[in-house]
């Protein structure tokens, strides 16, 4: 959440910083910087705000702008901070439901991994395993440029802990 702005003179270069809620990773993927990227791109255009530097830290981010008004500055900041976090939700809720959903035998004990259990999407998701069936969603494709590196990347989130903020959010039905 950034810091209340004051002091803002219109045309002069400010130093912001957005961070993610308790620290929380923002970024977790190349594709997460490159879609803030372009919110942060057609947002400053559309307010008028030069953006002169930016880093993208895997918790935070830096920028230096010129607004053209204090209003124009909190506005970027207020709508870039939303759209974000809008998307960033709901690929971490989605890409939670995968493996909420294909890690179910494994919580159960039916199996030790979820590539053992013949009834389930795993094996197309994460093996590459033909499946007509299945459709992959935007969340599970931005894993990647190509399907070994989404498999990949897929194989290795299962090997993660759901959160049990977002084993929350799945038992009462989204975010």
């Amino acid at each position: 959440m950034p810091r209340p702005l004051r002091n803002i003179v219109p045309g002069v270069a400010v130093h912001l910083t957005q961070r993610g809620s308790n620290r929380a990773a923002c970024f977790r993927r190349d594709s997460d910087y490159v879609l803030y990227l372009l919110h942060l791109r057609e947002l400053s255009a559309l307010l008028q705000c030069a953006v002169h530097a930016y880093c993208l830290m895997t918790n935070h981010v830096h920028l230096l702008i010129s607004p053209p008004s204090t209003a124009a500055c909190v506005a970027l900041m207020k709508r870039l901070g939303q759209r974000y976090a809008q998307y960033f939700n709901r690929e971490r809720y989605v890409l939670g439901c995968y493996r909420y959903i294909e890690l179910n035998p494994v919580d159960a004990g039916i199996v030790n991994h979820p590539g053992r259990y013949t009834w389930s999407s795993y094996r197309a998701n994460a093996l590459g395993k033909d499946d007509s069936l299945i459709s992959s969603h935007a969340a599970f494709l931005a894993l990647g440029l190509d399907s070994m590196t989404r498999r990949a990347a897929y194989s290795a989130l299962c090997d993660e802990k759901l959160e049990p903020s977002l084993l929350e959010a799945i038992h009462c039905g989204g975010v």
